[in-house]
């Protein structure tokens, strides 16, 4: 089937594409910047969006087997300034609308839109179990998540599936939070993060596309998914774990009110956490290949390995 990639230069978006493509599929990745996106996987190709309408891509999308929009601006790439929480959030919205618009335009159309958001969509939550049909919190992640969402579930009037992958943090050498733990520092590493009991809601990239991949595939799959390993950790074993493989020493903990110093209002992506549960994603039969912290950190910085 042809499947549209919104954001596939970005970590998820690339791997996504190189997934979808060796299973046979037509990828089609938009990109704002056509010249940047140099490293495509062979059965894939670039279109020009503008990120915020169909205007050029609109064609592409009729009778599409999906679209996957995973576009929007970095969110830990700075300090959340009102400006760039405004970057942000229009970023994920407007590229919303544009599938949405995409679709109703279509003569004949996708048959599925498989929405990105996070696991911030629940809030702080403490130790309480969060699955899919936990309510949404309060503060900046969560309701840009829940507008997130809301940029194109509209396309469920015109009778298209639509799915929303809550993804929790991606562990990736690629990209993402990984590699800023790994940064080499004088000696030692943090062993915490503020108290360290918050849940560190993870997943290992391989998991994640191949459960978008699943979800892309599975005419029966409708709705909210948590996109996390089954076994999360607290913030204080997996810096434990991730040290340990890294041979390096543990520092004091870092307090929260540093992070707050140092980080603003993005502090929150560390300090607060889920202890969630994919629940609906094991309910369509997806086995993951790293359900445990340990494995899926020896795959990524020592080799590769399998738990299946």
């Amino acid at each position: 089937m042809r499947v549209i990639i919104t954001g596939g230069t970005g970590l998820i978006g690339s791997a996504l594409a190189v997934e979808l493509a060796s299973a046979g599929h037509e990828v089609v990745i938009l990109s704002r910047d056509t010249r940047k996106a140099t490293a495509v996987p062979a059965g894939a190709r670039v279109v020009s969006w503008d990120a915020r309408t169909a205007k050029g891509w609109g064609d592409v999308a009729d009778g599409a087997g999906a679209i996957v929009n995973l576009a929007g601006e970095n969110i830990a790439a700075g300090r959340w300034s009102a400006e760039r929480k405004r970057r942000i959030r229009e970023s994920r919205l407007n590229a919303g609308h544009a599938v949405l618009e995409a679709v109703e335009a279509a003569s004949t159309n996708p048959r599925a839109v498989i929405q990105a958001s996070g696991i911030g969509i629940y809030g702080a939550t403490g130790d309480v179990h969060v699955r899919e049909g936990s309510p949404p919190g309060r503060g900046f992640l969560a309701d840009l998540a829940v507008e997130w969402e809301a940029s194109t579930v509209g396309v469920r009037r015109l009778g298209v599936r639509w799915a929303a992958i809550r993804t929790g943090v991606v562990l990736s050498t690629r990209g993402g939070a990984l590699p800023r733990m790994m940064l080499p520092l004088p000696l030692m590493s943090p062993k915490r993060f503020g108290k360290g009991r918050q849940w560190f809601p993870w997943i290992h990239i391989s998991d994640e596309v191949a459960a978008i991949r699943l979800l892309v595939e599975h005419e029966g799959a409708h709705g909210a998914f948590n996109l996390v390993s089954p076994h999360p950790v607290r913030n204080a074993e997996f810096l434990k774990q991730l040290n340990t493989l890294l041979r390096r020493p543990l520092a004091v903990p870092v307090p929260a009110a540093l992070l707050r110093l140092a980080l603003g209002e993005m502090a929150t992506e560390v300090l607060d956490g889920q202890r969630a549960s994919p629940l609906r994603l094991k309910m369509t039969g997806y086995r993951f290949r790293f359900p445990e912290v340990t494995a899926a950190l020896y795959d990524l910085l020592r080799g590769p390995t399998r738990t299946d």
